[in-house]
């Protein structure tokens, strides 16, 4: 059979293990699997026809999530040893890692440090990752038999009879994704202890020869332990509870609590920017937060306080696509801060604060320009000014306004529902879903476009937005723990026609992945959404944007 890497062709005997393919092309530093096609090959599968194969590295978003998958077993048999019938639940992104906790015991700093040598120890073993596939009834009688009827719950939702399962150790488990040979392959990591759990830190991104360090950030973690505390509040945490929920008819008053929550949230918001006399809001958040209807919902909440708010949208100070400077690859990095008119945005704000008329730009996407008339304005006294877009945080958009005045706020969608206790579903995920239906209604842009893109969108948001986060004053969690089946109504089908041809094919299978879990959707229960929802903006009829 032939096997090809870029400008490489080996013949070799039909049977050979991808990872031997990868060592004869030269291959034998860093892989921990391979791609050919749109497809996830492990190194222990074998070959018996012709591909061409492409390594799967730490310095790929499939790669990481092998790694933490690696990872979070290797953590789960640790706990196993230690703890002997204890819960794990794994929760969410925390810095450069993921929190995790016990909920039934009392963490330590030194109790941490024994979990994490033992880990260390299961990777000097160099333990296999053995992959059986399972029939889903053996699967469901295991999982019952181990006392975890988080998984017994969702894997009735699970549409296929069989998937595979994984053994290290004397432990068996599920983690929906590929994994690599053994424990070998997984020895960078480390655990910081953070009370009531710990942050299991991945391999650091620019030097993957050791851990990330690890980046204290309590308002990001405050807003999730926020959140968590409503899926308490919801007696929703995983995805078997929502489907529950669907099953069970009361999914209309989930929603209606989930929706008084945000609007708790916002009010509160609200009450601290007045009682401050705050007159300038910035506003800031990744692709996909609900950003722009955040600022909306805020704008009525001031108004019912008593103040009438002006709102402008970064987006109309973008400068002309053909005066952009251009990337060494002939592309337009759009995310960058340096895409706006920087010095007409600060002024006109001065200008605003001062009484003066202003025109404001309007810029017009279909062209790449800006429109020859803006928009007049006038900010009465005391009238505040309501400013969103992605680099709202960002210090340089701040520089020479009144800093007293600035209430600074960031908003993202902070998923804290899991799959299961051992399985997280993903924020970026979540706001990849909400993309796709919104691009495809909107904008006309099928799903493979949204996910073609979706990487360099990533890029942009881990150097422009996220390192500024935690300088905001407020933040806000504009996930909706209803909303994942919600998505899967206006997504699956689109996601579903992508063939394994399509290099977008890896991230469609990986979000399929996670809306198998959900039952489908009632369409009638739409119409419990309310017209001003955060989820409006993205599944569309928000009132907010009629004319």
């Amino acid at each position: 059979m032939l096997i090809r890497w870029q400008d490489k062709e080996l013949t070799l005997p039909p049977g050979t293990s991808v990872r031997d393919c990868l060592a004869a092309l030269g291959i034998s530093e860093g892989a921990l699997a391979a791609m050919r096609g749109g497809q996830v090959l492990e190194l222990n599968e074998t070959l018996r026809e012709d591909s061409e194969l492409n390594p799967i590295t730490l310095r790929h978003e499939e790669g990481r999530r092998i790694y933490e998958r690696c990872l979070r077993m290797m953590m789960l048999l640790a706990v196993r040893r230690l703890y002997p019938g204890e819960q794990v639940r794994i929760e969410y992104s925390a810095g450069h890692g993921v929190f995790v906790r016990l909920p039934r015991l009392s963490l330590s700093e030194g109790m941490v440090a024994e979990i994490e040598q033992e880990m260390r120890r299961i990777a000097d073993a160099g333990l296999p990752f053995e992959k059986r596939c399972w029939a889903l009834e053996d699967a469901i009688a295991y999982f019952e038999a181990e006392g975890q009827q988080d998984k017994v719950e969702l894997l009735h939702y699970r549409p296929f009879p069989y998937f595979n399962m994984y053994r290290l150790g004397n432990l068996w488990d599920y983690f929906y994704g590929a994994m690599t040979p053994s424990t070998a392959w997984v020895r960078v990591f480390q655990l910081h202890y953070h009370a009531p759990g710990f942050v299991l830190l991945m391999p650091d991104k620019a030097d993957p020869s050791k851990p990330a360090a690890y980046v204290d950030m309590p308002k990001h973690l405050a807003v999730f332990a926020q959140s968590a505390a409503w899926c308490e509040i919801l007696g929703v945490v995983n995805a078997a509870d929502v489907g529950q929920l669907m099953v069970s008819g009361n999914m209309r008053e989930f929603i209606r609590v989930n929706e008084a929550l945000h609007d708790k949230a916002i009010a509160a918001i609200a009450d601290r920017i007045v009682a401050a006399n705050k007159r300038i809001i910035l506003i800031a958040g990744p692709s996909s937060s609900g950003k722009t209807t955040f600022a909306q919902r805020l704008r009525v909440h001031l108004k019912v306080l008593g103040r009438h708010p002006l709102q402008l949208s970064m987006d109309d100070y973008y400068l002309d696509r053909d005066t952009l400077p251009r990337e060494a690859d002939g592309s337009l990095d759009l995310e960058s801060i340096h895409t706006l008119d920087l010095p007409r945005l600060q002024q006109d704000i001065c200008r605003l604060l001062e009484g003066e008329e202003v025109e404001t730009p309007v810029f017009n996407f279909t062209t790449g320009k800006r429109e020859a008339q803006g928009t007049a304005n006038r900010l009465e006294p005391g009238q505040p000014l309501i400013i969103e877009g992605i680099h709202g945080l960002n210090p340089l958009l701040a520089q020479g306004l009144p800093q007293e005045q600035i209430h600074r706020i960031f908003v993202s969608a902070l998923t804290c529902v899991n799959l299961d206790d051992h399985n997280r579903i993903r924020t970026t995920d979540v706001r990849l879903l909400r993309r796709i239906v919104r691009d495809s209604a909107t904008r006309g842009t099928p799903a493979r476009g949204t996910l073609a893109m979706w990487d360099s969108v990533r890029r942009g948001e881990d150097t422009w937005i996220f390192p500024y986060q935690e300088q905001a004053d407020s933040m806000f969690n504009t996930a909706l723990h209803y909303e994942l089946p919600i998505l899967k109504h206006f997504a699956y089908d689109a996601l579903k026609a992508i063939g394994p041809e399509d290099p977008t094919y890896l991230k469609s299978r990986r979000l399929l992945k996670t809306l198998h879990y959900f039952p489908s959707l009632d369409p009638a229960l739409l119409t419990e959404i309310p017209p001003l929802s955060l989820e409006r903006e993205f599944i569309g009829g928000c009132t907010f944007y009629e004319k």
